[in-house]
């Protein structure tokens, strides 16, 4: 392949990534509007937000099929035309019923588009040579930045929903025509040499085996989303400001950590970096917990959020790398799995506050980022597991 039609598709397969942040993160900064504008309890709005789960579940697992038959970029390209389009109706919608129905399209175009990127990501990596899986998904942490900025500054101009959602949905379309002309071509064959076919049971263990592994991760992630700033405010006494710094901390630490996470992959391997990065993540958050003070607790959360950088993206490529025929299929199980870790871990941890405190249900992401660390030698080649095997 070219040199020059690499580098396009590589921009490309970011372009997603960054159209996926952004999108995301606008809607987030613009629901409180949302719930205000309709009047809303906190129900209610569970309810609706909870259609967004749902959908993105549903467009996940039916989406590896899709990618696997007809391939990742004919199945991503459309639905990043529609991931713009559909950010728009929940503006529009009258009531609780209408914004249930739109946000769990919403979902589900979301969800399919997750797959499906990743895919195109996995396959852009393997006819690049060399990582850069990590390098993607700091695009999607720089996209949800900038949505939620973006929101923020219309929120601040004093312009609605609605007009926030049309001129961002504008601008994620002509971010998707700019992918779709720079995609790389369907009709390139992308060489699978580090992938070795491997009995069907033991791929199926394999992949589900990596989505336990991302799941654990991101409770983490949700852990830091839901329960930063409040572990600060109430726990330890900070002020609002302070305390809105953990997630911040969080989230800048996992970007900065992204960006440098190729070099760190290509140097030393998937599984010396997810192994340092579940010992960074348990060390960093545990001795912040055990410090009880502020100023460490911002620091552990950095730390978490550095150390959960890494782990999706390499998680990521080693399902689509044990069977590239079924990568798509992978990809839905493992992603399905961390989504569910991000969505029920908060949960897990609000319920085990209530017996133990949050201190020590913050040791929650604690323990399982131990055992990412410790089981981070299941994201080893498929060719290296095979190899590894004792003859028949």
């Amino acid at each position: 392949m070219q040199a020059g039609v690499l580098v396009r598709a590589r921009v490309a397969t970011a372009l997603l990534f960054l159209l996926f942040g952004v999108t995301l993160g606008v809607w987030t900064a613009r629901i409180p509007a949302i719930k205000r504008d309709l009047a809303l309890g906190d129900g209610a709005l569970a309810v609706a937000l909870l259609a967004f789960a749902a959908g993105a579940i549903t467009g996940m697992q039916a989406t590896g099929r899709l990618v696997d038959r007809f391939g990742s970029r004919r199945v991503m390209l459309p639905v990043a035309f529609a991931e713009g389009l559909v950010l728009i109706p929940p503006a529009y919608a009258p009531g609780l019923v209408a914004l249930t129905a739109a946000l769990f399209v919403f979902g589900a175009v979301h969800g399919t588009l997750n797959i499906a990127m990743n895919a195109n990501a996995i396959d852009v990596q393997r006819a690049w040579g060399a990582p850069i899986m990590s390098s993607f998904h700091a695009v999607y942490s720089i996209g949800g930045f900038l949505g939620a900025s973006a929101g923020g500054l219309f929120a601040h101009a004093g312009a609605g929903p609605r007009g926030t959602f049309a001129a961002v949905g504008v601008a994620m379309v002509a971010l998707a025509a700019w992918s779709a002309w720079w995609a790389m071509p369907a009709a390139v064959a992308v060489p699978a040499t580090a992938a070795t076919p491997v009995e069907r049971g033991g791929l199926v263990r394999g992949v589900l085996f990596l989505g336990v592994l991302v799941c654990c991760a991101l409770v983490g992630e949700g852990a830091a989303a839901d329960w930063s700033a409040v572990y600060l405010r109430d726990e330890l006494r900070s002020s609002a400001g302070f305390a809105a710094a953990a997630f911040a901390a969080f989230s800048v630490a996992m970007t900065l950590t992204r960006l440098a996470g190729d070099r760190l992959t290509a140097r030393f391997g998937p599984v010396v970096v997810v192994r340092a990065s579940g010992l960074l993540a348990a060390g960093g958050l545990g001795a912040a917990l055990l410090a009880g003070a502020p100023v460490a607790g911002v620091a552990g959360f950095a730390c978490l959020g550095a150390g959960m950088a890494l782990i999706a993206p390499q998680v990521y490529s080693a399902a689509g790398d044990r069977n590239p025929d079924a990568a798509g299929r992978a990809l839905a199980r493992v992603v399905g799995l961390g989504y569910l870790g991000f969505l029920l871990g908060p949960v897990l941890i609000g319920a085990a506050s209530t017996v133990v405190g949050l201190p020590g249900a913050l040791a929650i992401p604690v323990l399982l980022a131990l055992f990412v660390a410790a089981t981070a030698p299941a994201l080893r080649p498929a060719a290296a597991v095979a190899a590894s095997r004792p003859p028949a």
